[in-house]
């Protein structure tokens, strides 16, 4: 069986090439860029994950997003209004153990949104 983590020797940037491949071919799922000219994932139009300045950043329920930020693993996301966004949560480079559990959660989360 697969591990759920990701290996922690990868870069931000291969991190993120390996979920965009995990997901690329899955129905509704497409490629292209988050907000800006960040690299993202979206399903049915709806971004789920994005690479940005080398954290992953997804789409979560805000309670959730909450618990992330009270365990110190996730981190505030502001796309540049100057409050954080209270779905989103921006996973640094240094919990890349994480990425691939947390961008099945908002891969969830938003396909249930549909």
């Amino acid at each position: 069986m697969e591990s759920p983590r990701l290996i922690q020797s990868h870069s931000a940037e291969a991190a993120f090439a390996e979920l965009v491949e995990r997901y690329r071919g899955r129905p509704g799922v497409t490629t292209g860029t988050g907000f800006g000219a960040s690299p993202g994932l979206r399903i049915a139009g709806r971004i789920f994950a994005m690479l940005i300045q080398g954290s992953l950043v997804v789409k979560l329920p805000a309670a959730r997003v909450d618990e992330l930020l009270t365990s110190g693993v996730g981190q505030p996301f502001d796309a540049g209004r100057g409050r954080p966004m209270r779905e989103w949560v921006t996973i640094p480079e240094s919990s890349l153990g994480e990425w691939r559990p947390l961008t099945a959660e908002a891969f969830a989360f938003v396909s249930d949104r549909r």
